[in-house]
């Protein structure tokens, strides 16, 4: 590998065309490796009562509005599930991988935390959803998963759980991996997206839908597993339309040098990374319905603790729904002859106190024409409404009030990576954080004319991430665009709405799934 020193030469930028990669868009990323991102400044967490609502006073009437208005909506429900299963893995891999043989004694005695965890795992390892299908695996090459516990055999235990011979879990998407166990089978994380899409993501006419974002490499894959399973999810009334996108070549990222340099591989292809999330703006803009809920792929529970979701979905469904109502008929006002300057005074209060969105200093001192201006300008973009749960240590952002270069303050979601933690200020603020980002997003998509809002334009590009990598051997640095939910939303109407932490149980490890709200609800009773 060797870099070159001419920033963009013909080859580089026909390699980059080939990618769908512009170059304006090449140079502005040079651009931002030379400048480097600037850290978000905090100016204090979100919290109930400031910047983050409660509504459990009103949850009822809230799920009546989204019951009531949804029917004629077109809902998608929207689910980032191209990330791989390795770092799910990861403890159980590195112990595999540096072990010719896995004995349990060494297991007991070890103190370090990828041995304790294999340890859990075998232990556990009847409590998974997916035993049935390992054991099926083991038995078509003469293996029983008794004989290999008894004879402390934990090598094949995980290689037919992780690697090719058997489940291959370890190189395949998350959402494939049989998370929860019922009676007459076990479902995939897949599988119970489509139980929770036909509770609150479907119309009058009972078209569910979703959309999941794959890596293409597995998406044939993923197709034939949703497609074999959905005659055991379709109900009478209810009809499953389902699509899949991929992460747009388009927008990955240019890796540079540490001279800032574009990076060429041993073929003199220039170095282009995937660009994060943060891409899936695109994918998201490409979506044509009124309303989309986002949701990981692996933040599902078993049946028995799906209620407490359904609610609090749709009341984020009724309480987004009943703010563009609002803001559709303020901004018809502004258009209109009836505007005269109590109405004004009420839609100003409007953007203040409901949505909280702070005015322009010198807002008083405008003309009538320059008001009706800003508060067009203010309410005519998309809305996100954001559940956020009590932050009990889990790792990942919150709702923060922030302020901009200019010094406007806006609420933003904000990870531990936009913030300078070595700032005794910042990092105080930073701790001090009430609640913690889900990812549990309602998303308003449409202006209040029925047209697509262009997200594209209300992306901050100084919300992304330069990260230090290697590649065989070079050491490179590598750009993430603004997070979908950080960045790349920064510019959108945003409310922060409370909602109980049952409705979050991601599952980052593998024992997570050994947690009681992923086992089987009966059991645990």
């Amino acid at each position: 590998m060797n870099t070159q020193s001419e920033v963009l030469s013909n080859e580089i930028l026909s390699q980059l065309q080939d990618k769908g990669v512009s170059k304006e868009t090449a140079l502005s990323q040079i651009e931002t490796f030379n400048r480097g991102i600037p850290f978000t400044n905090l100016v204090r967490p979100c919290t109930v009562g400031d910047g983050i609502e409660n509504i459990d006073q009103e949850l009822n009437k809230y799920i009546s509005i989204y019951e009531r208005e949804s029917a004629s909506k077109k809902i998608i429900k929207f689910v980032p599930a191209s990330g791989a299963a390795s770092r799910m893995f990861k403890e159980l891999l590195a112990v595999s991988e540096r072990d010719a043989k896995i004995l349990k004694t060494d297991l007991i005695s070890a103190s370090d935390q990828e041995f304790k965890t294999f340890l859990q795992f075998i232990d556990n390892i009847l409590k998974f959803a997916f035993i049935d299908e390992l054991k099926t695996a083991l038995k078509e090459d003469d293996l029983n998963l008794d004989d290999l516990l008894n004879e402390g055999d934990y090598k094949h235990i995980a290689e037919y759980t992780l690697g090719p011979s058997g489940l291959n879990y370890a190189n395949l998407p998350k959402g494939i991996i049989e998370f929860h166990r019922y009676k007459d089978k076990s479902r995939t994380a897949f599988e119970e997206h489509l139980v929770e899409a036909k509770e609150y993501a479907k119309d009058e006419k009972g078209a569910s839908r979703l959309h999941f974002t794959v890596s293409p490499e597995h998406l044939e894959r993923v197709k034939s597993l949703i497609e074999r399973e959905l005659d055991n999810y379709e109900t009478e009334g209810v009809k499953f339309e389902i699509n899949y996108s991929i992460q747009k070549p388009s927008t990955d990222t240019i890796a540079v040098d540490l001279d800032n340099q574009p990076l060429l591989d041993d073929n003199g292809k220039v170095v282009l990374r995937p660009g994060g999330h943060g891409a899936l703006i695109e994918n998201l803009n490409d979506l044509n319905c009124d309303v989309a809920f986002i949701k990981n792929i692996d933040n599902v529970v078993p049946d028995g603790l799906k209620d407490d979701t359904f609610l609090y979905k749709k009341a984020l469904g009724g309480y987004l729904l009943n703010l563009q109502n609002k803001i559709f008929g303020y901004m018809n006002d502004l258009e209109s002859d009836i505007l005269n300057n109590e109405l004004l005074l009420s839609i100003i209060e409007f953007v203040e106190e409901e949505l909280n969105i702070e005015l322009p200093s010198q807002f008083d001192n405008l003309s009538s024409e320059e008001k009706i201006k800003t508060l067009r300008a203010k309410l005519d973009r998309p809305i996100r409404v954001c559940g956020v749960v009590k932050n009990v240590g889990e790792p990942g952002g919150g709702p923060f009030w922030i302020s901009d270069k200019n010094g406007n303050i806006s609420k933003q979601i904000v990870e531990s990576a936009q913030v300078d933690l070595e700032s005794k200020e910042q990092r105080a603020i930073w701790d001090s954080s009430t609640h913690f980002n889900p990812v549990d997003i309602v998303c308003g998509l449409k202006n209040y004319k029925g047209q697509n809002f262009d997200l594209r334009n209300y992306v901050n590009q100084d919300m992304g991430f330069i990260s230090h990598k290697s590649k065989d051997g070079i050491d490179l640095k590598a750009l993430e665009l603004p997070g979908l939910w950080n960045g790349a939303m920064a510019d959108w109407t945003t409310l922060f709405v409370e909602v109980p932490l049952i409705t979050f149980n991601p599952v980052k490890g593998i024992l997570d799934l050994l947690r009681p709200e992923h086992q089987p609800q009966e059991a645990i009773k």
